[in-house]
């Protein structure tokens, strides 16, 4: 009983030795390999073209913080009543809403839906807003 015991470890190490290797090895060979291109690695959201012009802020600031700002524009508009703010719900849909489907979720590659899918995020605003702009009388 003994001998088999004193084998298993001696088996185990050696195991663990060859992993140890050929993780270092491959450590090594991935170091040595370029860096994957930015462009064209990897799929981007398709978009459509939206009605608006140019943004309240610059793209990269919007894709990281949008909800940062509907949220603050929410709680000024339910405890404030202040309305009609750069950053309120239906100003974002009136311009983004597609110029196809009038909507910002009615179709994969409409704005809100194409990146929300692409990351993978549920969108719950359109439980109770409209996913449409609003009719101006």
């Amino acid at each position: 009983m003994r001998r088999f015991s004193a084998m298993t470890f001696a088996t185990v190490r050696q195991v663990i030795g060859m992993g140890l290797l050929l993780a270092l090895s491959l450590t090594a060979v991935a170091d040595s390999t370029p860096a994957p291109a930015a462009a064209g690695r990897v799929p981007q959201p398709v978009i459509e073209t939206a009605r608006g012009g140019t943004c309240v802020e610059d793209p990269a600031f919007m894709r990281r913080n949008h909800m940062k700002l509907l949220r603050h524009q929410r709680d000024a508009t339910v405890h404030t009543g202040v309305r009609n703010a750069p950053y309120a719900l239906k100003d974002c849909i009136a311009c983004h809403a597609s110029k196809t489907t009038n909507s910002v979720t009615a179709s994969e590659t409409n704005f809100c839906t194409s990146c929300h899918s692409y990351a993978a995020v549920s969108i719950d605003c359109f439980e109770c807003h409209s996913n449409k702009p609003q009719v101006k009388p």
